[in-house]
């Protein structure tokens, strides 16, 4: 018998069995860089069931957490915790708070977790921008679990924002054997956010724009098919398992009146004024927790119980703040609470929220934003209500207003909450009344606080994304990948000839040749001896920075 060897020809192609193979890959690698391709588009469908699936199993796994917590399912915990011991209610976020400070640790002994906390939104952005659409596993991983049993033990916070992450984490993990390009890698970025989002609020349309306004950045034709089929596989994923109910219930929405309309222009301002100090207090309260844990050398892994403790005593007075706080919405958007105990949550639901996130615990910040929104809608709702009278269409319209124009605000994303509302009531009039509301709650809010929830946190590693592309640019670009390198025997040089190092990045560099007066200088490591390894030009690095920026007009706009 003869065996087959490698330059048999195949029997359908006739080429050699490796040549066809090795063909076939080069085909399937190479339609992925244009975003037109079916092949792209068949691959955001297949990123929208894992992501899909993914939403819905962080979901499952919150609600299972749960129930051995509070002995209740995640849409009932206010409910649910009523009637429970109040300490039962104490002690569920302290034990949570063990186990995630337990999970930090393990991920920062392994490195999965570089700064000790779980990852959210701001962390796909951040891959988006600055890493070509690339990010981990592991820590993807981890982070999702550390939320599932942070928002199953109770503490405030929201489950969207995981969500998103592990859809963006498992899109990254599905496509990494085929070696996608950048701007592939980032439309499938979009695409596991998109799937998340419509799986988690039933809106394959708001998902979709979410990815577009949000993680993007742009709203490119080639990235509009992948990221629309993405959407609309998530939600129909979640329909075929959760059925087409929403997230929460809505009641009907009365046809709105004149003075209704008129009377969304201040809910718009009050919106903003509940933005922001939800915003600064939670970007400020995690640097303030995390200097005085290192002041008291303290490490940030042995936080979470003490949040815990904090949030489950605030619980068991208040136990409307616990949770992602669904129910709670629901009932403000049904008129179930007065004016007192509506201004009262906003306050104490913004503190549990800071604190929650401020000691590390998982979470995000879509739900308690919803969560504020609505109370905030529903107090003003039940004042217009009561000098409008019958003239007003009631306190749903409100409430449903304010929940768009918060969330919106401290999102900084106006078109996709606009569309999740609509979608959620099917109210043209409530949908144009919130576009009014959210448009100057964001203007308010992005003016004081210089940028959303999720740059705010981009920032933190010194990427500023409010400028676009041509600030992160400067910021990601090395000196190491534009310069022309020299050989071995190349002189050691004087250490006082003006030089730049390898890593300096092109911002750096370019303002250095204009500091200097210079045309080039050499490029030195910072190791050893720091001998010089290559040469750039002044000209090499406007050269690089003009492709670079080519480069993503192309992308943003094509």
């Amino acid at each position: 018998m003869s065996e087959t060897s490698p330059s048999t020809p195949n029997e359908v192609s006739g080429e050699p069995a490796p040549d066809a193979l090795r063909r076939a890959g080069r085909f399937i690698a190479n339609s992925f860089h244009d975003g037109r391709t079916p092949a792209l588009w068949l691959l955001g469908i297949l990123v929208g069931i894992v992501a899909g699936y993914g939403a819905i199993g962080l979901r499952l796994a919150i609600q299972g957490v749960e129930f051995i917590a509070l002995a209740d399912l995640a849409p009932h915990i206010s409910t649910a915790a009523v009637e429970l011991d109040p300490m039962a209610i104490i002690l569920a976020p302290l034990a949570g708070g063990c186990i995630v400070g337990l999970l930090l640790y393990v991920g920062e002994k392994a490195k999965w977790l570089t700064e000790t906390r779980a990852l959210g939104i701001a962390d796909v952005m951040e891959a988006r921008a600055v890493r070509a659409g690339k990010m981990q596993a592991m820590p993807g991983l981890l982070s999702s679990v550390i939320s599932a049993v942070s928002l199953g033990s109770g503490v405030s916070a929201g489950r969207e924002g995981p969500a998103v992450h592990l859809g963006a984490t498992l899109a990254t993990l599905l496509c990494r054997p085929l070696g996608l390009p950048a701007r592939a890698a980032r439309i499938m970025l979009g695409c596991g956010a998109a799937a998340a989002v419509a799986a988690s609020f039933n809106a394959p349309v708001a998902g979709a724009l979410f990815a577009f306004e949000v993680i993007l950045g742009h709203y490119a034709l080639r990235s509009i098919a992948p990221i629309a089929a993405a959407s609309v596989t998530g939600a129909v994923i979640s329909r075929i398992h959760f059925g087409a109910t929403p997230a929460f219930a809505i009641p009907e929405i009365a046809p709105a009146s004149i003075p209704d309309m008129i009377a969304v222009v201040p809910l718009g301002v009050l919106a903003a004024g509940v933005a922001i100090p939800f915003v600064i207090g939670t970007v400020r309260g995690t640097r303030l927790v995390a200097d005085q844990a290192g002041r008291l050398s303290w490490p940030l892994w042995a936080l979470p119980p003490i949040g815990g403790l904090v949030v489950g005593l605030i619980g068991a007075f208040v136990p409307e703040i616990l949770g992602v706080g669904y129910e709670a919405t629901a009932k403000a958007l049904a008129g179930g609470y007065g004016v007192g105990l509506l201004v009262g949550l906003i306050l104490v639901k913004i503190a549990a929220t800071v604190i929650t996130l401020s000691f590390r615990f998982g979470g995000g910040v879509f739900s308690p934003s919803l969560y504020l929104g609505a109370m905030l809608g529903a107090a003003y709702g039940a004042l217009v209500v009561g000098l409008l009278g019958e003239d007003s269409s009631g306190v749903a319209f409100f409430a449903v207003v304010g929940m768009g124009a918060v969330s919106g605000a401290v999102l900084g994303a106006p078109l996709s909450t606009t569309l999740i509302v609509f979608e959620l009531t099917a109210s043209y009039e409530a949908s144009i009344a919130l576009l009014v509301a959210v448009s100057l709650a964001t203007v308010i809010t992005t003016t004081v606080t210089k940028g959303s929830f999720f740059h705010k946190q981009v920032e933190r590693h010194g990427y500023d994304l409010t400028k676009g592309n041509a600030r992160v640019i400067l910021q990601t670009i090395r000196a190491r990948d534009i310069m022309t390198p020299v050989g071995k025997n190349e002189r050691l040089g004087e250490m006082d000839e003006p030089h730049v190092y390898e890593d300096d990045y092109l911002g750096r560099v370019m303002g250095f040749f204009s500091a200097e007066k210079l045309d080039g200088a050499p490029v030195r490591t910072r190791s050893g001896e720091q001998p010089i390894v290559g040469y750039i030009s002044k000209a090499d690095a406007h050269a690089a920075y003009a492709r670079a920026l080519q480069t993503a007009h192309e992308e943003e706009h094509r």
